[in-house]
């Protein structure tokens, strides 16, 4: 898309407009920066999703940028772009916490490998974000910076745990995010919030420098992912953050295709209007009735899909979790404390009378998984095998050209709280972490309450490009995202 003048709205602009008119000079990568940090200041104070503001570096880098010569700069595809990432990845000399209160003064004393790739790329990192404690749960919550709001209603989730980056990206006050998802947590923020975000194919890009990160190889279940206002921007950020670091060592290299190629005339649509087990609100199963409609209206083949197939996701996620993790999610917890694991019995019971440093969503988490690990250690195994075959069967149904368009939740954003009466709704998202799969989420427009409603598009292994093409075809269909008006 070509920028015409120096008046490029960069609340508004994608992430390759504010490339583009950096490397023609149309406006300056400290212009471009100085928009979103106003914004921030003017949304922030309502919404805590920036928690650690990197105003002066930024301003350094924007400024460097803009020193560049013109070759320099157009040889950087994000030049002068302001983006936010999730507290969860260092940042060099920023709290790396992962919202543990015994980590509240531990900094990062170098860049994750996929921060050290958007800075080489031109971006600029105007900040960290807020994220839950411990990760693993979808609302944006701990004791050290507090809770986030979602920008379309201040008394809902944004969701979790990219939480901070989908209220702050959906807000207008960065370009794009970095996320990452272990069952749903750059989906489910995109969806809450009404921006576009991609879970890629397991094991694309590296997670070195995440905190917290699973031990073994349970760290093929979690994955990186880009955060934007615009599913146009999600391949070209992917391009950026792709490619073993030699210190991931489940991290391979993977040959990303082209969204533009994708031949319309051959795509297979498989519509599911629930996961099988949680049905989900008519809103939802009309939205995707609605979105098959105007696929098939393009040339693709819509097809029904089997949810049963669905139904045993938040089992089969908790089983493969529990059977590839080598640590324990309390000593997850128990890390800055000198404690090689926290007592989930004890810190509840000082929960109880507001003495200890965790939330209890992180302690009920933990309790809650050994609970099950329990009521289904002989299970477990058969789960674990049962997600491998699901795997296979889904990378055979889905093929070259097939995709699974669904919900990637029940209902629009929650209210506070309320995900405690639907934790088994994770399932929606999850499952596809097991299964390795790319998956797409793009917002497709807004029920009676204002709140957004989005798809999740699935594809087989490999094919980010295609379940990223179907994303931009509906975001041209329904207009994508719109910038709220927050109210404090």
């Amino acid at each position: 898309m070509t920028v015409s003048n120096a008046s490029l709205d960069v609340l508004s602009a994608s992430a390759l407009e504010v490339a583009q008119a950096v490397h023609s000079r149309a406006i300056s990568a400290q212009e471009a920066l100085a928009a979103c940090i106003a914004r921030i200041e003017e949304v922030n104070p309502a919404l805590n999703a920036v928690v650690q503001k990197l105003y002066d570096s930024a301003t350094r880098e924007a400024a460097r940028i803009d020193a560049l010569s013109e070759e320099e700069r157009k040889a950087l595809p994000l030049a002068g772009v302001p983006c936010t990432i999730k507290e969860f990845f260092a940042v060099e000399g920023a709290p790396w916490t992962g919202g543990l209160v015994a980590r509240k003064n531990h900094l990062a004393a170098s860049d994750a490998p996929t921060v050290a790739r958007l800075r080489n790329a031109g971006a600029v990192v105007v900040g960290t974000t807020n994220v839950p404690e411990g990760g693993i749960w979808f609302e944006t919550y701990n004791g050290v910076y507090g809770r986030t709001n979602n920008p379309w209603d201040l008394k809902r989730t944004p969701g979790g745990s990219s939480g901070g980056e989908g209220a702050i990206i959906a807000a207008g006050g960065s370009v794009f995010g970095l996320g990452s998802d272990i069952g749903g947590s750059v989906r489910l923020p995109a969806a809450f919030c009404g921006i576009a975000s991609h879970k890629p194919t397991g094991r694309t890009i590296p997670n070195t420098g995440q905190f917290p990160a699973p031990a073994g190889e349970a760290l093929t279940l979690l994955s990186p992912g880009p955060m934007a206002k615009r599913a146009s921007d999600l391949m070209p950020l992917l391009r950026v953050l792709a490619g073993p670091d030699q210190v991931d060592p489940y991290c391979v290299s993977r040959e990303l295709g082209e969204p533009s190629a994708v031949e319309v005339a051959k795509l297979v649509v498989y519509v599911a209007k629930d996961n099988g087990r949680t049905g989900s609100e008519r809103v939802m199963q009309v939205a995707v009735e609605d979105a098959a409609i105007r696929l098939e209206r393009r040339g693709a083949t819509i097809r029904t899909f089997d949810t049963k197939k669905l139904a045993p996701g938040m089992e089969v996620w908790g089983a493969t979790l529990a059977e590839l993790s080598e640590e324990s999610y309390e000593a997850i917890l128990a890390s800055g404390s000198g404690r090689s694991e926290i007592s989930i019995l004890r810190e509840l019971a000082l929960a109880s009378v507001g003495r200890s440093n965790h939330t209890f969503a992180a302690l009920a988490i933990g309790g809650l998984s050994n609970v099950i690990q329990r009521l289904t250690a002989k299970q477990a195994k058969g789960l674990y095998q049962k997600g491998q075959a699901l795997k296979r069967e889904f990378s055979e149904l889905l093929g070259e050209n097939g995709v699974l368009l669904m919900p990637p939740f029940p209902c629009p954003a929650p209210k506070h709280h309320a995900p405690w009466r639907m934790p088994l709704a994770a399932a929606y998202t999850a499952l596809f972490n097991v299964l390795e799969t790319p998956a797409t989420v793009v917002p497709v427009g807004f029920e009676r309450r204002g709140l957004p409603v989005a798809l999740q598009v699935v594809a087989a292994q490999g094919r980010d490009h295609l379940s990223i093409r179907v994303a931009e075809l509906l975001e041209e269909e329904f207009g994508g995202w719109v910038l709220p008006t927050v109210r404090s």
